[in-house]
């Protein structure tokens, strides 16, 4: 997330792993802008910072032509601040899955491609999977609202030829991947590229309870580092890649 006031610290992070996946997390959706809100005003509120509001904004985004421009604009900035840390740029995705709105979708690959854009990640998570993981612990989950637009992004991202995971485990579940649900999730992985996501963290900052209250980014943290997910993974034959080693192989 370049925008966001510990991007350069992650840099650094980063730049010491050099076999990461790191991709560009584009945020339209929440705090400020890289470029001056003044160059984007109809994406912004009077305190300068993105409209949270992601219904009203994603309207904007698809009725305002002048709200197009601005956000194209600020999604080529993101990208030039990518650019800007020397790291490879391995996949692309958008905070709070806004890569699914069509119009961010469209602007994504038109001005990715001028960065070396190969893979977005797909948020699609396998029903029967998570079903069956969930019925373990006595709970129910159920699809998103929003699955008509995945499909369309899908769709979208195969017809320009980019690398995507054919699944992704985390969405239902978010900010509570625990290391059982982990395990359970693990031991239940359908075939093909399956992405984990979570919001690991060392400590449930001030900061972090105020943004994502009921996130727990220590336990996820744990679940990650675990020596039992790691064994489930080795015992299962799985491999572990980047959508780069997607994008390198035949």
């Amino acid at each position: 997330m370049v925008g966001a006031p510990a991007c350069a610290d992650a840099v650094a992070r980063a730049r010491r792993l050099p076999r990461l996946g790191v991709g560009l997390h584009l945020n339209l959706v929440e705090g400020r802008p890289v470029l001056p809100s003044e160059q984007v005003p109809d994406l912004v509120d009077r305190s300068g910072d993105f409209d949270a509001n992601m219904l009203r904004a994603g309207c904007r985004f698809f009725f305002g032509r002048r709200a197009r421009r601005q956000l194209a604009a600020e999604i080529r900035a993101q990208f030039a601040a990518f650019r800007a840390t020397g790291l490879a740029l391995d996949h692309v995705n958008a905070h709070r899955h806004m890569h699914i709105h069509p119009t961010v979708a469209r602007l994504i690959v038109l001005i990715g491609r001028e960065f070396g854009l190969n893979a977005m990640r797909v948020p699609a998570e396998p029903q029967r999977v998570l079903r069956r993981a969930a019925a373990a612990e006595g709970s129910r989950v159920f699809p998103p609202l929003y699955a008509p637009w995945i499909a369309l992004l899908r769709r979208r991202l195969r017809r320009a030829g980019l690398v995507l995971n054919d699944h992704m485990l985390g969405l239902a579940w978010t900010g509570a991947m625990t290391e059982e649900r982990v395990l359970r999730l693990v031991a239940a992985l359908p075939p093909g590229t399956s992405e984990l996501y979570c919001h690991p963290a060392v400590a449930q900052t001030e900061r972090l309870r105020r943004t994502m209250p009921r996130y727990r980014p220590v336990d996820e943290l744990a679940a990650l580092l675990s020596v039992r997910v790691r064994a489930a993974i080795e015992g299962g034959g799985i491999e572990l890649v980047r959508y780069a080693d997607l994008a390198a192989a035949p």
